[in-house]
């Protein structure tokens, strides 16, 4: 038997998640969104100054269930952007941004119809602000993938199917309150450091080498040329 355990960062307690509620354009559409990081569910609770929250806690049994696990070896940085491209909602006023979001889907889509839970990069404020960047050209896709790990988002678990959500078991005494006072100033912390990271070092390596989104248009290149 195969079990995680897991914390949904909220402003109230939620117990028994209930399938088909949650907003479509979240990072992999709708689905009941994890840590397995008590800490990290704290920081997410807190969204708002003076907002406090709470990360409850769940155990999942995960024997039987189909697991996407987007750091696999079998799948790469593009996989994960061209699922997050279709469901995030965002505009680009950069013309090569609009060629690339449908060439990523065309190239790079994953069908994760067939998965119960999805194990991949949360994509926050900054890190949605990374992935703009290499759509638009203005980073290489290995400053993407070195961005990503900036500020130690860490992966979120994505529950997706009911049978996910009818195998998750609300854990009441796991529960921990979460202080805004030190939670937010956490929260935003952790962004800020990503940010400054980012635009201090990040954004202006391999801006001569690196493999640019005009690059992997204009050799037309496929998944399969990004196998490792």
């Amino acid at each position: 038997m195969s079990k995680l355990v897991l914390y949904h960062g909220s402003d109230h307690i939620v117990g028994q998640p209930i399938f088909g509620k949650g907003k479509p354009d979240n990072d992999y559409g709708m689905g009941f969104y994890c840590t397995e990081s008590i800490e990290l569910a704290k920081e997410w609770a807190c969204g708002e100054r003076g907002q406090d929250g709470y990360a409850n806690a769940y155990t999942i049994d995960t024997d039987g269930l189909n697991i996407l696990n987007l750091s696999d070896e079998k799948y790469n940085i593009l996989n994960w952007l061209a699922i997050l491209i279709k469901n995030r909602r965002f505009s680009t006023t950069v013309p090569i941004a609009q060629v690339a979001k449908q060439y990523i889907i065309e190239n790079f889509s994953v069908d994760i119809s067939p998965y119960d839970i999805i194990i991949g990069y949360r994509a926050d404020d900054s890190y949605f602000s990374f992935a703009k960047d290499f759509i638009s050209n203005t980073i290489s896709l290995e400053q993407l993938s070195r961005a990503m790990r900036l500020g130690k988002l860490g992966e979120q678990v994505v529950l997706k199917s009911k049978k996910a959500f009818d195998a998750v078991q609300f854990e009441r005494d796991k529960c921990e309150y979460a202080d805004s006072s030190i939670y937010f100033p956490l929260r935003e912390k952790r962004d800020s450091e990503a940010r400054t990271q980012y635009l201090s070092v990040e954004r202006y390596n391999d801006v001569v080498n690196g493999l640019f989104m005009r690059d992997i248009m204009g050799r037309n290149m496929k998944n399969e040329d990004f196998s490792r």
